[in-house]
């Protein structure tokens, strides 16, 4: 049985695992180091290191933890793998032009490795919802807080 989580690249995977080893393996000693030392100095009522410390550890860990769930629930899909490459699936990257022929181009993404400075948008975002299943050619009507606007799909690629 193929897990059914919410989907991510594997650059989006790599990108998520650099971030936990960073953490676990320079970051978190690094405060734990100046936590110690800073317990060595006495009064850790008013000892700032220390308190700091303590925080920026507690941030530390909650963000682990975050990271080690989505990456436990997360189904790796790898867009160079669709085999009909003829309409818009998870992965693609779609260039559009709006009523005004403004033309740009947007990668379907995981919602964990959304960009949008990037052109990179999440699975889950009002405009990849619209263009899921299009093709070159379909005009889809994308309802945004500035109002309804329709996007036509000009080229889609999967490379």
């Amino acid at each position: 049985m193929k897990p059914q989580g919410p989907p991510i690249t594997p650059q989006g995977m790599a990108a998520l695992k650099a971030r936990y080893d960073h953490l676990l393996g320079t970051e978190r000693p690094a405060i734990v180091e100046i936590v110690s030392w800073a317990a060595g100095n006495g009064d850790r009522s008013e000892n700032g290191d220390y308190l700091y410390g303590r925080k920026k550890m507690r941030e530390i860990d909650r963000e682990l933890a975050h990271l080690a769930r989505r990456m436990k629930v997360l189904r790796v899909v790898d867009p160079g793998a669709q085999v009909d490459r003829s309409r818009v699936f998870f992965g693609a990257r779609v260039t559009i032009a709006d009523e005004d022929d403004n033309h740009q181009t947007v990668q379907l993404v995981g919602d964990d490795e959304q960009d949008a400075a990037r052109g990179r948008i999440g699975w889950n975002a009002p405009l990849a919802r619209a263009l899921r299943g299009a093709m070159i050619g379909d005009v889809r009507v994308v309802a945004l807080p500035s109002g309804a606007r329709e996007w036509e799909v000009l080229a889609i690629d999967y490379d």
